[in-house]
């Protein structure tokens, strides 16, 4: 990142923290060119990968929670959408293939300034193998579900809200209630 408040010159901005007009949160602001940086939530995606009535868990290989299990999900990058991303995801941890179904639920995690969008997913085959983030695949039936070793309580949700609804279009879930700390 550059400044570029002089005509014709480009140099390292300088950054303080203050409260632009107009707004209520503190935000970083150049000093010379006026320049808001906004620090917003980031983009969760991933999917619950259905092979007929097994469902695709990773061990995870990286911090935070290695050796949990999880569904493929990760950070959503720059000029994908959400879809693309949750495919990635799936084909970067699990190298598997999928066809993106609907969105199965939307998480708000302020507390981590994440949201998390989730997709039911169908596996093109069976075919799944640990990527540079995952220690190991597996395809698993819903009684077999590790659910003491799940990396987060989002994992537990959305898998348990796929069951619910048995992989059909709807509405997507939300955080349950006690998740949303009020102000």
């Amino acid at each position: 990142m550059v400044c570029d408040d002089i005509p014709g010159t480009l140099r390292p901005p300088s950054f303080a923290l203050g409260v632009p007009e107009g707004d209520d949160h503190e935000r970083l602001i150049c000093t010379s060119c006026g320049f808001i940086r906004y620090d917003n939530p980031k983009i969760i995606v991933g999917a619950v990968c259905t092979w007929e009535s097994k469902v695709l868990l990773v061990r995870r290989a990286i911090e935070p929670r290695v050796g949990y299990w999880c569904m493929p999900a990760g950070f959503m990058e720059l000029n994908e959408t959400t879809e693309a991303g949750a495919a990635r995801e799936v084909w970067e941890e699990a190298r598997a293939r999928v066809r993106i179904g609907p969105l199965l639920a939307l998480y708000n995690l302020p507390h981590i300034s994440q949201v998390h969008l989730i997709y039911s997913a169908t596996m093109l085959s069976p075919d799944h193998a640990p990527g540079s983030e995952s220690l190991e695949t597996c395809l698993v039936g819903w009684g077999e579900i590790p659910w003491g070793d799940l990396a987060y309580p989002t994992v537990e949700w959305a898998l348990r809200q796929h069951a619910e609804r048995g992989g059909l279009a709807g509405a997507p879930y939300g955080n349950r209630a006690e998740t949303y700390a009020l102000p």
